[in-house]
């Protein structure tokens, strides 16, 4: 458990943002986490996981803790489902590939997203038609306060889109240590959403299995999505928002090939990136700071953007839409 001094974090973020933390150290178990916070309990705090929802727009003050907390274990399982624990620094496509091996469904739609288990239900991560909430049991975390660990049921995290309650009153709180998820013995296919069948059937797909899904989505997302290692970027930089079936029949009177899906209580989620396209920003760089060219939702560094640039060109995305479409976008992404 070395801390170490003005330590770059331009490979523990996947924007490749070069800043420095003042203090850096890694965990690999609870004793370790508790004996830093004890330790340093007096500086201020941030916790990284796989550094793939984040932007840093200066250098960071105080302790930068990386999880590294691996393992993955069936703890328990009954008729219908099998309850699988996963550390919170194991990586979240090599828990979803792991599954996949073991024949336990669910998560297989969650094939490829970048990140590290324990920051799947703070953020409650969610791609073609599953949510985090879906699969979710319980997780542990420790109270950075007290210095005693929590557990923390499904209703106990207030899941939303793309939200927990760790992004809002128990923000910079807790530390998740490890997530328990519930997975089905028989799978359940969920191949309605996005382009998974069409995709099913460029593969030539026979026989559907959880296998052929991830294989799907996995195709899907490398040809829309640029590989971190080769791009900086954090995936969907923006969430796609929610607006009144008033103000969508508004927009699609003016643009009728505008993209939404029905969301319940009188109201439609629109397609963020349809948006920002419509705006003229895919495709769009300025320095190094850029909009994705296949994915309008994706702001990426071109090499040696600042967190600062990229933030000022998501601000510039923000305005533009508004103006166009009457439409608040929000960042997924966390701000640093």
């Amino acid at each position: 458990m070395q801390v170490q001094l003005n330590f770059s974090l331009k490979k523990y973020n996947s924007f490749g943002i070069q800043v420095l933390a003042e203090k850096f150290a890694m965990f690999n178990t609870v004793p370790d986490l508790l004996q830093l916070l004890q330790q340093y309990n007096k500086l201020p705090l941030l916790i990284l996981g796989g550094g793939s929802n984040i932007l840093f727009t200066k250098n960071v003050q105080g302790l930068v803790l990386k999880n590294n907390i691996e393992g993955i274990q069936k703890i328990n399982e009954d008729e219908q489902y099998v309850y699988v624990k996963a550390g919170a620094g194991v990586q979240w496509h090599h828990f979803v590939q792991y599954c996949i091996q073991n024949n336990w469904a669910g998560v297989e739609n969650l094939s490829l997203i970048p990140g590290c288990v324990g920051a799947s239900p703070m953020q409650n991560i969610g791609a073609y038609g599953v949510e985090i909430k879906d699969v979710f049991h319980q997780l542990d975390a420790v109270h950075i306060a007290d210095k005693k660990m929590v557990q923390f049921s499904a209703s106990d995290c207030a899941f939303g889109y793309r939200e927990s309650v760790f992004k809002q009153q128990y923000k910079n709180q807790f530390i998740i240590t490890a997530v328990t998820f519930k997975l089905l013995k028989t799978p359940i296919f969920n191949t309605a959403y996005g382009a998974i069948e069409q995709e099913l059937q460029r593969m030539k797909v026979q026989h559907l299995s959880i296998e052929a899904i991830s294989n799907a989505v996995i195709n899907i997302r490398k040809s829309k999505l640029p590989n971190p290692a080769v791009i900086g970027n954090a995936g969907s930089f923006f969430k796609n928002p929610v607006v009144s079936n008033q103000l969508f029949a508004a927009i699609k009177q003016q643009y009728a090939q505008v993209v939404g899906y029905a969301a319940g209580n009188d109201s439609t989620k629109l397609a963020a990136g349809w948006l920002i396209e419509q705006c003229g920003f895919k495709g769009y760089r300025q320095a190094d700071a850029g909009c994705h060219a296949l994915q309008a939702l994706v702001l990426v560094n071109y090499g040696n953007a600042t967190g600062s640039e990229i933030y000022q060109l998501s601000t510039k995305i923000i305005e533009s839409v508004f103006e166009k479409f009457g439409v608040l976008l929000e960042r997924e992404v966390n701000i640093v």
